[in-house]
């Protein structure tokens, strides 16, 4: 059986491949949309103090751990003929996977964000005060400090992302050609006893969560010593 898996995944087989393409494409595309809204909000968290900041801190520390069923169940009623955005016709579409994954991981990488930039915060605050640096200097300056951190928490947006079933399956559908993704293609082969195509996705998923964890490794031992040389 191995053998039979390994030959699926060299011969490159197109549906293979395009079913791997499109899990990226959603992924990488969520990962993204959230990282240009996350990264921005948390640092502000982190920075200044505003009417509901406390409440926006809380929300998006409670909403790291929601579930994905409930976030996809949400985009459905939203995005369904009775929803209030039914006429665009996004359902069981890849933007709507992009839509469910991007309010999955958002909350993620702004909690983490706002956690990475806290402390150089407090290190910057006496600084920005005496120099009078403008608000938005201040953000570009404690995000571009922070970089190694961020991009650690970016990919951990990303690796929650491509492993999520839950929510791409009930805005998607699993339609084949269509919406069909490494997760979902998995759930079903299995179902129906097509091993080797659901063994052949779940190496290459896998490979793709330890080439996530390495990069998010490398992140933290180079971030640690531009650490210790700055601190020299």
């Amino acid at each position: 059986m191995f053998a039979d898996v390994m030959s699926l995944i060299i011969s490159g087989d197109r549906d293979l491949y395009a079913i791997i393409g499109l899990s990226l494409r959603v992924s990488l595309s969520a990962t993204l949309i959230a990282s240009l809204f996350g990264l921005p909000l948390g640092a502000m968290l982190a920075l200044f103090r505003f009417p509901g900041r406390s409440v926006i801190i809380l929300l998006a520390s409670s909403f790291m751990a929601l579930p994905p069923v409930v976030v996809g169940l949400a985009v459905y009623l939203l995005l369904s003929r009775s929803g209030p955005l039914g006429d665009l016709g996004l359902l069981f579409t890849p933007q709507a996977m992009i839509i469910a994954q991007t309010v999955l991981i958002f909350p993620i990488i702004t909690a983490l964000t706002h956690q990475a930039c806290k402390p150089l915060m407090r290190d910057y605050q006496g600084l920005f005060e005496v120099m009078a640096i403008p608000k938005l200097q201040r953000a570009r300056t404690i995000l571009w400090d922070a970089r190694f951190t961020l991009s650690t928490t970016v990919l951990a947006g990303f690796g929650r992302a491509i492993a999520e079933v839950g929510a791409v399956i009930i805005v998607g559908g699993n339609i084949n050609g269509v919406t069909r993704v490494m997760t979902t293609t998995i759930a079903l082969e299995t179902s129906r006893g097509n091993l080797n195509l659901a063994l052949a996705l779940g190496i290459i998923l896998i490979s793709i969560a330890i080439t996530v964890n390495l990069a998010v490794l490398a992140l933290g031992l180079i971030g640690a010593r531009h650490n210790e040389a700055r601190a020299t």
